[in-house]
């Protein structure tokens, strides 16, 4: 049984309820999966991926067998550090050298072509 517990049952799919409450997945699922990711599948291949996800919700259920007391929650493996310079406000090119390849060009600004009707 998994330890996770929504805190609003409304808000999950009955595939979240399947990974919280260890249970095969079901063609349904598979479809729904399936519709999101904008796949078509034939029957054969549904069963095959409702086969295979089930397996990996079974796999990844095994996690919940580990003894993590005394272990604290971590973002990552290893320590995270920041390797981006310092953020420092340094002079742009020129407007010229900026709008020079420009196909169009008005009140130095790039124009494009409007991409939402009005």
């Amino acid at each position: 049984m998994w330890a996770y517990r929504p805190t609003s049952p409304q808000l999950f799919s009955s595939l979240s309820l399947a990974i919280i409450s260890h249970m095969a997945l079901t063609q349904k699922d598979v479809e729904h999966i399936a519709h999101l990711a904008r796949l078509e599948l034939t029957a054969v291949e549904k069963e095959m991926y409702r086969e295979q996800l089930t397996a990996v919700l079974d796999y990844a259920a095994l996690l919940n067998d580990l003894n993590l007391d005394g272990i604290p929650p971590t973002a990552h493996a290893i320590p995270q550090h920041n390797i981006l310079r310092e953020d420092i406000a340094e002079p742009s090119l020129p407007i010229e050298d900026t709008l020079y390849n420009a196909p169009q060009q008005q009140d130095n600004q790039f124009l494009i072509q409007s991409v939402l009707d009005d």
